[in-house]
């Protein structure tokens, strides 16, 4: 079993996976270490993802702890597995590793669900409002992290293009799309890539109006990406100290129930579209 010193967010999760079938099962640490032939400290590395696991042990841990799930076994296997080198990787050491595991959160996800209250999400920026942003970083960024920054953002938005390409669920609040960031030129430039985007299979684009009132989670932003199967979706919230993930079974349906909420509030995707050409002619 190989060692790892800075394992990745996805790496962590599927340790976290493993601990949870364990835990359910009952089963005590030196009881999965004496099955799979390990002493005890590796499993608590592998449960930290640290230290890999290979199928045929993931499998005998999951028959050993009764979990029949054949789905979410095959998803565990394919989360075990070596790790192809992505796109992303040649960041690695330049950015937060944080970032990055934005990136690869994405490139897994069978659907995203976002919600924005203050920016636009940032699969949906143009390059010009997303430098504009950067710009209001505390501490202020070096001009090379702002153009690393900049490359990262526009190269995640890649997973919206293409056959294959996930679902995309954006919910933008009103007051987001009249910010306006780097000027009423970049503004208007922004609104018209979201009408452009918006016209994608995959895109489906709301709007929630300063007319709806309060909603949940107010000025929070939400970005739910669903996994292969459902135990392995997502939460990744932002915060000042940077990005975090969830994935307790309370904070998914927690976030699931407050997303649903501000749908049910927001127009409809063409009366979105409408409200956002509206905006756009009066800059």
């Amino acid at each position: 079993m190989a060692q790892r010193t800075s394992p990745t967010q996805r790496q962590r999760r599927l340790g976290a996976e493993l601990r949870k079938i364990r835990l359910a099962a009952g089963v005590s640490a030196e009881s999965a270490a004496g099955l799979l032939g390990v002493d005890r400290s590796k499993v608590s590395a592998i449960e930290s993802g640290i230290r890999t696991i290979s199928e045929e042990r993931l499998r005998t841990l999951a028959c050993h702890c009764d979990c029949a799930d054949e789905q979410y076994i095959a998803a565990l296997v394919e989360m075990a597995q070596p790790r192809q080198r992505g796109w992303w990787e040649r960041y690695r050491g330049s950015l937060s590793a944080a970032l990055l595991d934005i990136a690869e959160l994405e490139a897994h996800a069978s659907r995203m669900h976002y919600a924005h209250s203050v920016h636009i999400p940032g699969l949906l920026q143009t390059s010009d409002h997303a430098l504009a942003i950067f710009r209001f970083a505390v501490p202020a960024l070096p001009e090379q992290e702002l153009a690393l920054r900049l490359a990262l953002r526009m190269e995640r938005q890649q997973v919206l293009e293409g056959v294959g390409a996930p679902e995309y669920r954006g919910m933008v609040h009103e007051a987001a799309l009249r910010m306006q960031f780097g000027g009423p030129k970049v503004a208007r430039s922004q609104l018209e890539h979201l009408l452009h985007m918006s016209e994608h299979d995959n895109v489906i684009l709301r709007v929630l109006t300063f007319e709806a009132g309060g909603f949940p989670g107010a000025g929070q932003t939400v970005n739910y990406v669903q996994g292969r199967v459902p135990q392995l979706d997502t939460v990744q919230v932002d915060s000042t100290h940077g990005p975090d993930f969830l994935h307790a079974d309370a904070q998914l349906a927690k976030y699931r129930a407050h997303l649903e909420w501000m749908e049910r509030l927001s127009l409809t995707p063409e009366a979105s579209r409408d409200f956002i050409h509206h905006l756009a002619r009066q800059l």
